[in-house]
């Protein structure tokens, strides 16, 4: 027990066996809802897969800012198992935290692939994934996490990641065509899941931040404008609380929306960042969102978000708050390239 308790930082033992507990629940429990079959035990299995695979993205986020436990190992075995479940380790954890600690230093979005330019070049598929993306499918995320698979095949920098996506892809679509043949309505509910799941952390990226994409990512000696910058890197940082009123609602997202606190101290461990927040702030962020802005814009640019890159030119504040700002896809910290 005492090994256990030492294994945290921060006197996270508590909240941190909480929310790895709340993870394993939803997760398997919601997949033991989705095998009954029932109308019933299909919408809670669906709902509960995905808030399982979102808090388990969270805390991979956190893993990688070795925030929840004392040593760097046992954050990257417990962030790997979390890559497990968010259906992501196509990709290495390794990859992940690389690129994501990239977004911190770099102040900007440090990418690899330019799907926009792919999409613009094939006309069919770009009209097809917008069409998808208007029925509130996330074509993009899933384009993003198929080229996961293909990115050791396309990247040389990825290239002895081969056998170990040949290996996970096999046994995935092994799982899953056992799991159609014997229950097909749980296959299609963790579909859904999926999807949601995606959608939800896309919503809360979308506007998280001002900055610009730069396609650098495998290039590391590449120095951006404003690296290093922590003027710039408050004033293009917004904290998209989900409630500011009901705190407890912002646990959705597992207080990943309080992000300028965040972004202040990075390796804070996600249940401190509210008091954080509310210490730097008070009741008057500058840089707080409005949560109904942000879904009236999400709504309403979902189409014309396949292919935008404002990042860079608007002010995130005013557009969310009438229900004009775009957002930019494809940015999320499980998709390393």
């Amino acid at each position: 027990m005492q090994f256990y308790k030492n294994l945290w930082r921060d006197s996270g033992m508590l909240p941190n066996t909480l929310a790895v507990g709340y993870v394993l629940l939803t997760y398997f429990g919601g997949w033991a809802l989705l095998f009954l079959g029932t109308w019933w035990s299909l919408l809670l299995g669906t709902l509960a897969v995905a808030h399982g695979m979102t808090i388990a993205a969270y805390l991979l986020h956190d893993c990688g800012h070795n925030a929840l436990c004392k040593k760097v190992e046992h954050n990257t075995r417990l962030g790997r198992w979390m890559n497990v479940i968010t259906g992501s380790h196509y990709g290495t954890y390794e990859d992940m935290r690389y690129k994501h600690m990239r977004h911190h230093v770099d102040n900007c979005e440090p990418v690899a692939f330019d799907y926009r330019a792919w999409l613009v070049q094939r006309p069919v598929l770009h009209k097809f994934v917008r069409a998808l993306e208007w029925c509130y499918i996330p074509a993009v995320e899933l384009l993003m996490h198929g080229m996961l698979i293909a990115a050791p095949f396309v990247y040389d920098s990825k290239k002895a990641q081969r056998s170990r996506v040949l290996r996970i892809t096999l046994l995935r679509v092994a799982c899953f065509g056992l799991v159609g043949w014997f229950a097909p309505l749980a296959l299609l509910g963790y579909a859904l899941a999926y999807c949601l799941f995606l959608t939800f952390l896309r919503f809360m990226d979308s506007f998280q931040h001002n900055y610009e994409i730069f396609y650098t990512l495998d290039t590391p000696d590449a120095k951006p404008p404003y690296k290093g910058n922590r003027d710039y890197e408050e004033c293009n940082t917004y904290s998209n609380l989900i409630s500011a009123r009901w705190p407890w609602l912002n646990l959705l997202a597992l207080n990943f929306s309080y992000h300028n606190a965040h972004h202040t101290k990075p390796n804070m461990p996600w249940y401190r960042l509210p008091a954080y927040h509310r210490e730097i702030y008070g009741d008057n962020c500058p840089q707080q969102l409005s949560i109904w802005g942000q879904v009236k814009s999400f709504h309403r640019h979902r189409v014309e978000r396949v292919l935008a890159e404002e990042y860079g030119t608007a002010d995130v504040r005013e557009t969310v708050r009438e229900g004009k700002a775009v957002g930019v896809n494809a940015l999320s910290f499980l998709t390393a390239f």
